[in-house]
Formats: structure tokens, sequence, C-alpha cells
């Protein structure tokens, strides 16, 4: 799995006009499935990044997890994560699982962050969304 991960102070996902997700505080997850990818691997992915310290504790030191601040996860998916650059203008989308694949995979992950206790907010699997964000820091993670 790839996922594009950002510290935000507030974002949400739009869709023909509609917010279908929106939080304050927390993290902007992007993620995206390739062929190998299954549950176990969401599992693993919402686990590091349930975990993942990029939040200040009180000294200001980026040393606290979305959990530990109270903060909240919007999951988006994104197939793009898995686009080919290496040849050409076009990016090739070979490597990204197809949509029958990619959602039971992207369900698993959405899951596994609530497991783990967080509040999650979704995009819309397979629509065409615009993706609001207040990236604060700014702080951005590519998990490859």
């Amino acid at each position: 799995m790839r996922a594009v991960v950002q510290r935000v102070s507030e974002a949400r996902v739009v869709v023909g006009g509609e917010t279908v997700g929106a939080i304050g505080m927390g993290l902007l997850v992007l993620v995206g499935a390739g062929h190998g990818d299954d549950g176990l691997s969401a599992r693993a992915l919402a686990q590091r990044i349930a975990n993942l310290r990029i939040f200040d504790d009180p000294s200001g030191r980026m040393n606290c997890s979305v959990r530990e601040v109270g903060g909240a996860v919007l999951a988006v998916s994104q197939f793009t994560l898995y686009g080919d650059l290496a040849t050409g203008r076009r990016p090739s989308w070979s490597a990204a699982a197809p949509a029958a694949k990619a959602e039971p995979v992207y369900r698993a992950f959405v899951t596994a962050l609530r497991e783990q206790g967080l509040v999650v907010a979704e995009g819309r699997f397979g629509a065409d969304m615009d993706v609001h964000l207040v990236n604060r820091g700014p702080v951005t993670l590519l998990f490859a």
C-alpha cells in the first residue's frame, strides 16, 4: 500500500457540491492499493499511521500520535499514488489494484484505523472528489 499523510488543522472532501467527509485537527491520509495488497497490509499501514508521532508534545517536539492529541483521520482512496511516470507523458496505472480489489483493501484500512480507537471520516471510493485541507506545519509524509 502507498499513503500520503498530511498533518492538518482541518480537511474535508466534497463530491458533487456535497461535503461527504470532514475533520478538524488530525491527519488527511491519501491511500492507494497495489496488486499485492490485502487486509493484512491494510491493517499494518493503519497501525503505523495511528502511532505516527508527528504532533507536538507540551515542549513543542513532534512526539505525539494523532490518537494522543485527540485528532481524527480523513481517509481518501487514491489510485493515482501508483502512477508510473518512468516513460512518456502519460502515467501508467498498471501497478494500481483494480477497483474490485482495491475497495475491500481500502475498507480494511479504514476499519483498522477505527479499531485503533480513531475517529475516521472518509471520502467516497471511486468518486471524483475535491479535497480541501489546511496542512499544519506543513508536515507531509510518504509511505511507499
